[in-house]
C-alpha cells in the first residue's frame, strides 16, 4: 500500500467495530452457521466441502480494496465494481467466480422507495462476500434464518436466498404505491393540487424503480445462461422464478404508472370542469348586471336634461324598472337553459 493511500484513508465515524465486518458466518451445510470475527475470516481456510464462509462487509471501510486484491486475488477492475458507489445491476463471471451487483428497496427511516440500495456479491463456491454502503435488511434476514438453523446450506443456496429476498421486498413498495393510488381515486376531500403533487411523485418513483429493476432482470438472465458450477439445478430454477417475479413487478410498475397517469388526467379534468363552472357562473352574473350597469351608468351622468331629476318618485320608478329587467333576463336565461 502506498504512503499516499495511507495518508488519505480514515475510518468512517459509523464504521463497524470489527473492521469492515458487519456479519460473518461459516455455514455448516445443514441450515445453521457459526459466527466468525474479522480476524478469523481473514485466516479462514475451507475445512471441508460443506463449509461456506459468508462475510457481509461495509464497503466504505478503508483498505478494503487491498484485502480484496490480496485475499481474493481480484484484479483492479473487479475490485472497483465491488467497491463502486455508481452501481448499475449486472452480473459476470471470472472463472468459476460470480460477481453480481443487485439493488434492493431502501426501507431505512426517511428514505424514498426509489432510492434503492446496491449490494455487491462475489462468490467462488467456498466464500461469498457481500458488500453494501447503507444499511440493508435482506442480509440480516438471512443471517437470522441461519441463527435459527433454517438457513441456506450451500453457497448456491445462500446466493439464491439473498437474490430472492432482495427482489421479494420490492413488492412491498409497489403494493404501497398501488394502494395509495386507489385511495386517491376515492379521495374527495384533499385539494387537487396536493393530489397532483403526490401523483407526480409516484410516477417519478415508478420510473426510478424501473430504471434499476430492468437491468436487474437482465443480470438474472445472464446468470441462468452462464452459471458457475457451484449453482445447482435447483438454484437455477429458483433464480429463474425470481427473474419471473421481477418481470411481474416490472409489469405492475407499468400498471401503477398508467393508473397514476389516468388519475392525473381525471384530476386535471375535474379541476378544469370546476374552473369552467366557476367561469360560467361569473359570466352569467356579468350578463345579468351588464344592462343594469349600463342603465344606472347612463342615469348617473351629470348633464342637464336628465329625466326625473325633479320628481320624488323617479328613484323608485328606476328601481322597479331594473327589477323588471332582471326578471325578464331570468326568464330568457331559463328558456335558453343557461340557468
Amino acid at each position: 500500500m502506498s504512503d499516499k493511500k495511507a495518508d488519505t484513508t480514515t475510518v468512517p465515524p459509523d464504521a463497524p467495530a470489527d473492521g469492515p465486518l458487519l456479519l460473518g458466518s461459516v455455514l455448516d451445510g445443514t441450515g445453521g452457521a457459526k459466527a466468525v470475527s474479522w480476524a478469523e475470516a481473514q485466516r479462514w481456510i475451507q475445512p471441508d466441502k460443506g463449509s461456506v464462509l459468508w462475510l457481509h462487509l461495509d464497503r466504505v471501510y478503508p483498505d478494503l480494496d487491498d484485502w480484496l486484491h490480496d485475499s481474493l486475488n481480484l484484479n483492479e477492475a473487479t475490485a472497483d465494481v465491488l467497491l463502486s458507489n455508481e452501481t448499475r445491476p449486472r452480473a459476470f463471471r471470472e472463472g468459476d467466480s460470480l460477481i453480481t451487483v443487485l439493488r434492493g428497496i431502501n426501507f431505512n427511516p426517511g428514505a424514498d422507495p426509489e432510492d434503492m440500495i446496491a449490494m455487491q456479491m462475489w462468490c467462488d463456491g467456498q466464500r461469498l462476500i457481500t458488500l453494501r454502503r447503507r444499511r440493508l435488511q435482506t442480509p440480516r434476514d438471512i443471517h437470522a434464518e441461519l441463527a435459527s438453523g433454517n438457513g441456506p446450506c450451500s453457497a448456491g443456496d445462500l446466493f439464491t436466498a439473498l437474490t430472492e429476498q432482495l427482489v421479494v421486498k420490492m413488492n412491498r413498495a409497489i403494493v404501497e404505491m398501488n394502494e395509495r393510488i386507489d385511495e386517491m381515486e376515492d379521495d374527495e376531500d384533499s385539494e387537487v393540487d396536493e393530489l397532483l403533487t403526490e401523483i407526480a411523485e409516484i410516477r417519478r418513483n415508478c420510473l426510478a424503480l424501473k430504471r434499476h429493476m430492468s437491468p436487474q432482470r437482465e443480470a438474472l438472465l445472464l446468470i441462468q445462461r452462464n452459471p458457475p458450477s457451484w449453482l445447482s439445478e435447483e438454484n437455477l430454477i429458483d433464480i429463474r422464478e425470481t427473474g419471473e417475479r421481477l418481470e411481474r413487478y416490472l409489469e405492475d410498475l407499468d400498471v401503477s404508472k398508467e393508473s397514476a397517469l389516468v388519475l392525473q388526467d381525471d384530476l386535471n379534468n375535474r379541476a378544469a370542469a370546476r374552473m369552467n363552472q366557476t367561469m360560467y357562473m361569473l359570466s352569467i352574473v356579468a350578463a345579468v348586471f351588464l344592462p343594469l350597469g349600463f342603465i344606472t351608468g347612463l342615469l348617473g351622468i351629470n348633464v342637464g336634461g336628465m329625466p326625473g331629476v325633479e320628481s320624488g318618485n323617479a328613484f323608485w320608478i328606476t328601481v322597479g324598472m331594473l327589477a323588471a329587467i332582471m326578471g325578464l333576463q331570468y326568464l330568457i336565461f331559463r328558456k335558453l337553459k343557461w340557468l
